[in-house]
């Protein structure tokens, strides 16, 4: 029987799940000076021994993210030999630090979203009208449709 995940997928949650506790528990004490950090995602590549780590920062100075990812490549030894300690694997994938954007990007998005909406209610109030009265036209124009 053919199972559910492929073996990169399943090594990679465990990575994922095993690198965020290190970073928690055991990296802190050792450099405190690493932020608020997430992994957010693992790329494992075919043959188990390279692996992506997602990370994302809740810091919005591009300066300090910067220094984040490097004090986290700077010991990605050290967080590797932690992680060989938790892992029964032969060998343990190699290990690079990627900022991971996607939070930053849905925020910007979101902004973004509530500009657009902004401004055309901003719109409708310059021509007298709501958006909520167009809205409702819409949905009544609808209801009389499905009669």
């Amino acid at each position: 029987m053919a199972r559910e995940f492929s073996r990169t997928d399943r090594v990679g949650q465990q990575i994922h799940k095993e690198i965020a506790s290190i970073l928690q528990n055991e990296f802190k004490n050792r450099d405190p000076r690493l932020g608020m950090v997430t992994v957010s995602g693992v790329e494992v590549s075919r043959d188990l021994a390279h692996a992506k780590i997602y990370v994302t920062f809740f810091e919005n100075d591009e300066e300090q993210v910067k220094n984040y990812l490097t004090i986290l490549e700077d010991n990605k030894g050290f967080i590797r030999t932690l992680l060989a300690n938790r892992m029964r694997m032969r060998a343990v994938p190699a290990l690079k630090f990627v900022r991971d954007g996607s939070l930053a990007e849905g925020i910007r998005i979101a902004n973004l979203v509530s500009d657009t909406l902004n401004k055309d209610e901003a719109r409708a109030k310059l021509a007298g009208r709501s958006l909520d009265d167009q809205a409702s036209d819409g949905q009544e124009s609808n209801t009389d449709e499905q009669k």
